[in-house]
């Protein structure tokens, strides 16, 4: 059985209405209106939603690894793709590249 609720309906105030809500909200000292700096600092909520963009970039590959590999690799728990890519990061760094090696090299 599912529950309905009925959705409450606004109700605008009246202009005498809205005239004392802003009147009381700007006697209120703990709800002073923003001031022009605060306002121009502000940005749309959707601006801040998401992971930050990143000068990075990381190109997404579907590749097999042994199963001891990423057996191992899960087991250091959260972040363990971050972590496999920082070792072929260091592997790449310290080997160096060689340009026309390999079956798939682009030369």
């Amino acid at each position: 059985m599912t529950r309905r609720f009925k959705r409450a309906s606004v109700v605008m105030p009246t202009l005498k209405e809205d005239k004392a809500i802003t009147a009381a909200a700007k006697a209120d000292p703990d709800a002073q209106p923003l001031t022009p700096k605060q306002l121009k600092s502000m940005v749309p909520l959707r601006a801040l939603r998401g992971r930050p963009t990143s000068d990075n970039k990381k190109l997404l590959v579907s590749v097999r690894y042994s199963p001891e590999v990423l057996t191992y690799f899960k087991s250091t728990g959260a972040g363990w793709q971050s972590r496999m890519d920082g070792v072929l990061r260091e592997y790449v760094m310290r080997h160096g590249r060689r340009p026309g090696k390999g079956k798939h090299s682009s030369q």
